[in-house]
């Protein structure tokens, strides 16, 4: 397991290309001098059983933005983070109950830019003891693990479509069991699955 980490780290600290909600659309025209606001997620890696596990969140159904997606645990930056890193360690305290000083931050991927206008930096880190998962009351309706292995198999991940704003929209789709992980969340464990293999 510690060498797998270390591989993680030297993958992460290599640059990289930001990905976007708008790759598998080159089609797309994107406004000319658009703002991106900047936000983080943590990718928040577990011991399970002899292996390793992905914890990710599925929203609420009663959220006006995304319900019922699955997501990492993240929001925006706010003014008191000294960084996109300290925003998605607060926010993954405040929607699963991971306190920080559990998490080694193992390294982020290049930035991703999501149709809703977030510069988007998910960040890698390992949970070095189990804690208890509190879900956040009316955000989180569910936290559930992944085999990291799954995730990170290129050859689980689908191309689908569906219609938006009067266009077909192409994106990643990674199932796993019930769960549907697709759009943003697929699209950035996607990139984590190129970067580790090159």
């Amino acid at each position: 397991m510690p060498e797998r980490l270390d591989h993680f780290r030297r993958a992460l600290a290599q640059t990289g290309v930001g990905s976007s909600d708008f790759d598998l659309n080159p089609d797309t025209v994107l406004p000319a001098g658009r703002k991106l606001r900047p936000a983080g997620v943590l990718a928040p890696i577990i011991r399970q059983g002899d292996g390793l596990a992905l914890l990710l969140t599925q929203r609420s159904a009663a959220l006006k933005h995304h319900p019922g997606q699955i997501a990492f645990p993240g929001g925006k930056q706010e003014e008191s983070d000294a960084d996109v890193i300290a925003a998605a360690l607060r926010e993954a305290r405040e929607e699963i109950g991971l306190p920080e000083h559990l998490v080694e931050v193992l390294g982020t991927l290049p930035p991703h830019e999501t149709i809703t206008s977030f510069s988007v930096t998910p960040v890698i880190g390992f949970v070095r003891e189990p804690f208890e998962i509190v879900a956040e009351a009316g955000e989180v309706a569910e936290v559930f693990a992944v085999p990291l292995d799954h995730v990170l198999d290129p050859a689980n991940y689908i191309i689908q479509s569906r219609a938006w704003r009067g266009q077909m929209r192409h994106y990643f789709v990674v199932p796993y069991g019930p769960y549907y992980i697709w759009g943003a969340t697929a699209r950035m464990l996607r990139a984590w699955t190129e970067i580790i293999r090159n």
